[in-house]
């Protein structure tokens, strides 16, 4: 439902996708199966796109509750151009955020649903949607490119709900994969693509769905629709997609307070309040907000990362190392906060303590840009030049091009006396910062060149 990835300022993922074209390939996953879903109000107008996949050949077909809300009706498509209307709806779950629909009468093709209680750390999956950016409507026509992503699992995340374990995968889920299967090396469906875009990716595990596959009776949207009235999740999930789809958080902040007028303890609106507080520039408001989720759920993760992430920023380096810390501790492979604590064991000059939790961040995510780059001031920091050097580079070629950087290989040039790229990068450092009167000053004691 989400019409853009939400870019968190404490972290940077570099993911790799594969475009599924319609034409038969060597994956085994059955793509006729995987649906793209549009929501539409009374007016006919797109209120959002999402994902879902069929698990039963008369038409019952799985996907988010959020892709349902504010909808008076879902048309669904899928990639052999065939489509279908949604005849009733099985059974929601607000809570744990999946949907049953009853597909108009046919015959369908399927995914076979896994056992998500056999799911490990380290074990390969994949997630397959549609991005709503690639979703095209004109008139009567639709188009919409079905997009596999991959990675492996990192644990049990459980959130803001204690009872409601997630897959915590590194399989990144993009705008409109909300719904989409998440399957595992045997192409069964193992989870449902839930939270999306933010430094953690979570899927529903299947066995919380299975068991109601076999529902027979069937209500309406229109009855979804009075339901959702009174419903705070309904509310939660508005607020969402003015903050992560729209980019409206004036919008988010009016629905998230209305939720916490209404129920002080809604942990996951305390969050998402934080952050479009932030979003709006004003740190003070996200950081109580940010306490407060940790009041109620001292174990969320993401809120220790983002809360060390404001102390690391403002200089309360005790603190942040010891939120990074809690973080990691709660869930070891969380790699934004192995990498977050690096960072702030740098700043503490504990370089050697920062490696590890670097290397770590690292062999779960070789192309985890920020990660090289932490690690390249840890390996500066002892004097480990040649190393630094190569960690700097690989950060520069994924996009990271900071300041200090330029500054620390400037240094390891003019220690080897490779004057020429030292040039460079005191160049470099002037084309950022046009006014630096330092780099200025070196330039000019530089050797000439003709």
């Amino acid at each position: 439902m989400r019409n853009r990835l939400f870019l968190s300022i404490f972290y940077l993922i570099i993911a790799s996708v594969l475009i599924l074209s319609g034409s038969a390939s060597g994956y085994e996953v059955n793509k006729n199966a995987i649906a793209l879903l549009i929501a539409k109000d009374k007016t006919g107008k797109t209120v959002g796109t999402g994902s879902g996949f069929v698990a039963r050949p008369e038409g019952i077909l799985i996907t988010n509750y959020h892709v349902l809300v504010d909808a008076h009706v879902i048309e669904v498509h899928f990639p052999n151009g065939s489509h279908s209307d949604v005849e009733g709806i099985f059974k929601v779950d607000r809570a744990r955020d999946f949907a049953i629909l009853k597909l108009k009468e046919g015959f369908y093709s399927t995914l076979e649903i896994g056992d998500s209680s056999s799911v490990k750390p380290y074990d390969y999956t994949s997630a397959l949607g549609y991005p709503s950016a690639q979703v095209m409507q004109q008139k009567d026509m639709v188009d919409g490119q079905l997009v596999q992503t991959y990675g492996f699992v990192l644990g049990i995340h459980s959130q803001a709900h204690p009872k409601i374990p997630f897959i915590y995968t590194t399989t990144p889920f993009g705008p409109g994969f909300s719904g989409g299967p998440v399957v595992n090396s045997s192409n069964q469906v193992v989870g449902l693509a839930t939270i999306e875009g933010r430094s953690i990716n979570l899927a529903l595990p299947i066995n919380s769905v299975k068991e109601f596959l076999n529902q027979k009776t069937t209500f309406s949207f229109q009855k979804l629709l009075n339901e959702d009235q009174a419903s705070l999740e309904a509310m939660y999930y508005r607020g969402n997609y003015f903050l992560y789809g729209l980019g409206d958080a004036n919008k988010a902040v009016t629905e998230f307070e209305k939720i916490l007028a209404r129920n002080p303890n809604f942990t996951l609106a305390h969050y998402d309040l934080a952050v479009a507080y932030r979003d709006l520039g004003m740190p003070e408001k996200a950081i109580a907000q940010y306490e407060k989720t940790l009041e109620l759920s001292p174990d969320f993760p993401e809120a220790l990362s983002n809360l060390g992430g404001y102390y690391f920023r403002s200089g309360k380096l005790d603190q942040s190392v010891g939120l990074f810390k809690k973080a990691v501790q709660v869930y070891p492979n969380f790699i934004q906060a192995l990498s977050n604590l690096g960072a702030a064991l740098n700043k503490q000059d504990q370089p050697g303590e920062a490696i590890a939790h670097l290397e770590k961040a690292l062999s779960l995510d070789p192309e985890f840009a920020i990660a090289n780059f932490n690690l390249g001031n840890s390996l500066f920091a002892l004097n480990r030049l040649d190393e630094a050097h190569k960690k700097f580079e690989l950060s520069q070629k994924q996009g990271v091009d900071f300041l200090s950087m330029h500054w620390k290989l400037y240094e390891i040039h003019k220690k080897n006396q490779r004057h020429r790229d030292a040039e460079k990068e005191l160049k470099t450092i002037l084309q950022i910062d046009p006014f630096n009167e330092e780099a200025k000053k070196r330039l000019s004691e530089l050797p000439i060149f003709h």
